[in-house]
C-alpha cells in the first residue's frame, strides 16, 4: 500500500444527518433528479463529517484485463477490481465515488477493435460515477466521443474545451454528487491543453482548448459555481499532467494559482504521484492499470491508500465476465503469429520518448523500406515520434495483436517534401525533452537520418506555434546535429522526400513545420499491397 499522509480538514460544520434526510434526492447538472433508495442509505453513526472512498484510475488505456506480474514487468489490475473494491468499502459504511482521469478509449486491441466503445462497456459494468474527457478520447474525432457519451451510464465531462463555431462548452463543465448524509462533493474536469496536437489535429481543430490564464480562470470559475451549488468539497479531476513541456497548464499550475480545490486527481503523464501542493492532496495512479486510486476521507481529512497491483486480489465475476468475452473474440480474430525475434524489442516509454531503440528502429525501417517500394530510392528517411510506440516485444512469436498492441494508433503513412532548415527545426523541437528530467511523444524514431543530439546545451523554446500547446525552437541546431540523410551529407537548402505518419504531417506534437510543408505541397498517401511487393 502506498504511504499515507494527513491533509488539512476541508470540511467545514457537515453535521450528521438522520437516515431519513439521507434519502433527499441528488440534482445532477443537467437537474434531473437521482433518488436514493432506502437500503442503499447509510447514517455513518458516530460520524460528524462524511465518510467517503473516492475510487479512481487514470491512462488505462485499454489495458482493462488483468496481467500476471513477471520477473521483469509489473503485472496490471483487471478493471474488473474496481467493482469489487467498492462493495468492500461500502460494506464499511462508507460512500464510494469512481471516477476515470481520461485515455481510457484507446490504446489496446481490446478497445481500440471497437473503437473506444468496449471501454465504455467495461466502465458501465464496473460502476463507474464519472468519466473525463483525455486528450486520446480524440483520437477518433467528436462524432466517436458522441458515441461514447450516448452509451455511457455516467456522465463525460470536462470544463476547459470550446467549441469555435458556437462559443459553448463542447461538455458538461462539473457534476454535484450527494452523500448519504446530505455532504455535497462537486468534480470538475480540466483537459490538458496539449491535446490541440497530441491527437489528430484535424479531429481538434473545432475546438479551443483553454490555457495558461485563460485556464486558471476556468478552473477558478468552476470552483466558485460549485461552491455556488452547495459543495462541501470541490474535486478537481485533471488529465494535465506536470510535464515540462506542458508549463504553464499543469495540475501544479493549477493548484498554486486556484482557491478552493480540496483534492486534485490528474493524469495524462502516467505518473504514480502523492503529495501536497499549495496545501492540497495531489494524486495519479500512473497507466494501464498498475494500480488502483483509492482516496479515503474520514473527518473530513483526505488520506491517499492508492493500491499497488500485488496488494489486492479482489474482482467482481460478472464485470470480469464482460471483459473476458470481449477478450476472447479479440484472441481469435488477431491471434495469428506474423513473426518472430530472437530478442526483445524494445518500446518501454521512458525510453522510446528519449533515446533510439532497436524497436524504434525496427518500425521505421519498416516505413522506408515499404514506401521505397512504391515511391523508389528518392524517398531517403523516415520519421515517426516516440509516443506511436505503445509497448515492448518480448522474444518469440510475435501476432498481430501484438502489433496492433505496439501501434494502436490508425491512421495513414504520406510521403511529405521538407526543406533541411525544416527538418532541422522539427528535429530540435521534438528532442527538447533530452537531457531534462521527464520524456515527450514528439521524440522522434528515424531512419535514414544520422543525427546526434547536444543535451549539455540547453533547450530554448522561441514563439508558440500556431494551435499548439508547443513552443518553436528558439535556435534550430543548437543542440540537434543532422549529419547525413539517405547517406549524404546534410543541407538546409536541400529538400527531403520523407515518410511520415498522417498525424505528423497535420503538425501534430511538435512537428509544426512538417504541416507548413504539407500546405506548400500535397503530401503522398502511401497504400500498400503487401501480396504485390
Amino acid at each position: 500500500m502506498l504511504a499515507q499522509i494527513t491533509r488539512r480538514f476541508f470540511v467545514k460544520g457537515v453535521g450528521l444527518l438522520s437516515a431519513s434526510a439521507a434519502l433527499a434526492a441528488c440534482a445532477n447538472d443537467t437537474g434531473e433528479q437521482t433518488q436514493v433508495t432506502e437500503s442503499d442509505a447509510k447514517t455513518n453513526e458516530g460520524s460528524t463529517s462524511p465518510l467517503l472512498a473516492i475510487i479512481h484510475t487514470n491512462d488505462t488505456h485499454g489495458h482493462d484485463n488483468e496481467v500476471k506480474a513477471t520477473d521483469t514487468a509489473s503485472g496490471n489490475f483487471s478493471m474488473a477490481a474496481v467493482p469489487a473494491l467498492r462493495r468492500e468499502w461500502e460494506d464499511k459504511g462508507y460512500d464510494v465515488l469512481v471516477l476515470d482521469a481520461g485515455d481510457a478509449t484507446q490504446g489496446t486491441p481490446l478497445v481500440d477493435n471497437s473503437k473506444g466503445e468496449t471501454a465504455i462497456t467495461f466502465m458501465n459494468s464496473c460502476g463507474y460515477d464519472l468519466m473525463c474527457v483525455g486528450n486520446h478520447e480524440f483520437d477518433r474525432g467528436d462524432e466517436q466521443i458522441k458515441k461514447f457519451e450516448e452509451t455511457a451510464q455516467f456522465p463525460i465531462i470536462s470544463a476547459n474545451i470550446v467549441t469555435k463555431e458556437t462559443g459553448e462548452s463542447r461538455f458538461a463543465p462539473n457534476k454535484v454528487f450527494e452523500l448519504m448524509d446530505g455532504t455535497k462533493v462537486g468534480v470538475f474536469r480540466l483537459t490538458t491543453p496539449a491535446t490541440t496536437t497530441t491527437a489528430l489535429p484535424e479531429h481538434t481543430a473545432p475546438f479551443t482548448f483553454l490555457a495558461e490564464d485563460a485556464l486558471v480562470t476556468c478552473a477558478q470559475g468552476q470552483v466558485d459555481d460549485l461552491r455556488a451549488q452547495g459543495a462541501d468539497l470541490v474535486i478537481c479531476l485533471g488529465h494535465l499532467g506536470n510535464q515540462e513541456s506542458c508549463v504553464p497548464n499543469t495540475s501544479r499550475n493549477i493548484l498554486t494559482s486556484v482557491e478552493g480545490i480540496d483534492l486534485f486527481i490528474d493524469g495524462h503523464d502516467h505518473e504514480l504521484v502523492e503529495e501536497e501542493v499549495a496545501g492540497t492532496l495531489l494524486v495519479e495512479t500512473g497507466c494501464y492499470m498498475r494500480n488502483l486510486g483509492l482516496v479515503v476521507i474520514d473527518a473530513g481529512v483526505p488520506e491517499n491508500e492508492g493500491i499497488a497491483y500485488d496488494d489486492y486480489d479482489g474482482k467482481d465475476k460478472a464485470a470480469q465476465a464482460v471483459i473476458d468475452d470481449v477478450q476472447a473474440q479479440v484472441d481469435q480474430e488477431l491471434g495469428v503469429v506474423l513473426a518472430e525475434t530472437p530478442f526483445d524489442l524494445v518500446g518501454e516509454k521512458k525510453l522510446i520518448r528519449s533515446q533510439e531503440t532497436n524497436l524504434g528502429d525496427l518500425v521505421c525501417d519498416a516505413a522506408l523500406y515499404d514506401a521505397q517500394q512504391l515511391q523508389g530510392p528518392d524517398v531517403v528517411a523516415s520519421v515517426i515520434i516516440g509516443g506511436s510506440i505503445r509497448s515492448s516485444l518480448k522474444a518469440g512469436d510475435i501476432t498481430l495483436e501484438d502489433i496492433k498492441t505496439v501501434s494502436p494508433f490508425s491512421g495513414t503513412l504520406l510521403m511529405i517534401h521538407v526543406s533541411g532548415a525544416q527538418l532541422l527545426e522539427a528535429l530540435e523541437a521534438a528532442c527538447q525533452n533530452v537531457g531534462y528530467e521527464g520524456e515527450i511523444g514528439a521524440f522522434p524514431q528515424v531512419a535514414g537520418i544520422e543525427m546526434t543530439v547536444n543535451a549539455t546545451v540547453p533547450y530554448e523554446r522561441g514563439e508558440l506555434y500556431p494551435d499548439s500547446a508547443y513552443a518553436s525552437p528558439a535556435a534550430p541546431g543548437a543542440r540537434v546535429t543532422i549529419h547525413t540523410v539517405g547517406g549524404a551529407d546534410f543541407g538546409e537548402d536541400k529538400v527531403y522526400a520523407i515518410v511520415v505518419p498522417d498525424f505528423m504531417a497535420q503538425g501534430g506534437e511538435t512537428y509544426y513545420q512538417f504541416r507548413v510543408a504539407s500546405e506548400k505541397e500535397a503530401p503522398i498517401a502511401l497504400s500498400f499491397d503487401y501480396e504485390a511487393i
